[in-house]
């Protein structure tokens, strides 16, 4: 009989706890859900005046432009920098480009020079093997051609008015000729340039009217 009344017992209790519990279904988000909306506000928690709200746009309205401009001017500056830069580049491969010609040419005058003093004796010139001649010709051909294809270029032209920027006068010739008066007459040495860059003016004589 005690038995049988604590089992009745444990049922009524599990029957009130399962009454009280009910309404409060663990299984299921109980949570509200609520829309929260920030607003400017003072240090009192209280909402700005309209007036100090559109205040407070045009403050943060100008600090946005004034870092834009720094942000404008801080790459306007670095693009100039690199603009500078690959100038500079640019010049340093053009001269050194330059100077390593400049090299070649300082060593190859003497050759150079050999050829034209060869040609310029026009009657020893002539009395050598014609098909040797030929083709010492054809090989100064080809040379004076690598030259030019390399940006060399001779300056031995006469007949032409003297000038003191690619012309170095060695010797006035006279004549009666108004028209000829500082004429380049002869090139003695033949003079050579890399673009407008002069290497060795030509040595030219010049002829000097006589008044």
């Amino acid at each position: 009989m005690k038995d049988k009344e604590n089992i009745n017992e444990e049922k009524k209790e599990g029957a009130i706890e399962s009454d009280i519990l009910e309404p409060f279904d663990m299984s299921q988000d109980n949570s509200v859900e609520s829309d929260v909306t920030f607003v400017d506000s003072t240090e009192d928690g209280e909402e700005l005046p309209e007036r100090d709200k559109i205040k407070k746009k045009r403050d943060e309205l100008k600090i946005c432009r004034q870092e834009r401009e720094e942000y404008l001017t801080g790459w306007q500056r670095a693009k100039a920098d690199y603009i500078n830069l690959q100038k500079e580049l640019d010049e340093v491969r053009i001269n050194s480009s330059i100077f390593a010609k400049e090299n070649m040419l300082a060593s190859l005058l003497p050759a150079l020079d050999s050829f034209d003093m060869a040609f310029t004796n026009k009657d020893i010139w002539e009395k050598v093997d014609k098909e040797w001649r030929t083709g010492i010709e054809y090989i100064h051909q080809q040379f004076m051609s690598s030259l030019l294809n390399s940006g060399i270029e001779k300056i031995g032209a006469k007949d032409i008015p003297f000038d003191p920027q690619i012309h170095h006068s060695i010797k006035m010739v006279s004549t009666d000729d108004k028209d000829k008066d500082h004429i380049v007459a002869e090139v003695i040495q033949t003079g050579y340039k890399i673009g407008k860059r002069i290497i060795r003016p030509a040595g030219v004589n010049v002829y000097e009217f006589n008044k």
